[in-house]
């Protein structure tokens, strides 16, 4: 199926404007119809959803840039592909555990805070 710039943006829940940053950015390239209108497809759907995915694990745009021009480039990439995914995986890792043990101590302190009142 495809799909206008403002079905698009309503499906991916992106902004029009940002929808263009993306396409300025190479991020994503949709196909132009032949008034040369965008014309975005439901694999374009998924590949926004990876987009958004990895911005919202903490992957920055250069990095995103990146894996999109490495995608764009084809099967000859998918190695260095998946060494970005495990890198970023690997980032993801710590960032949890720091996270856990943040809430540990978290945690510490409002059961002292509960002993307290308790009394």
């Amino acid at each position: 199926m495809e799909y206008s710039i403002g079905e698009f943006s309503k499906l991916t829940g992106l902004g029009i404007h940002t929808l263009r940053y993306y396409e300025h950015e190479n991020l994503i390239i949709p196909d132009r119809n032949s008034s040369n209108r965008r014309r975005y497809s439901d694999r374009d759907i998924a590949w926004i959803d990876f987009i958004k995915r990895l911005k919202d694990t903490g992957m920055p745009i250069k990095e995103i840039k990146r894996y999109a021009e490495l995608r764009a480039d084809g099967e000859s990439t998918l190695s260095e592909r998946m060494e970005m995914l495990i890198q970023h995986r690997q980032a993801l890792n710590e960032q949890i555990l720091q996270l856990q043990e943040h809430q540990a101590k978290l945690d510490d302190k409002i059961a002292f805070y509960r002993e307290e009142l308790a009394r």
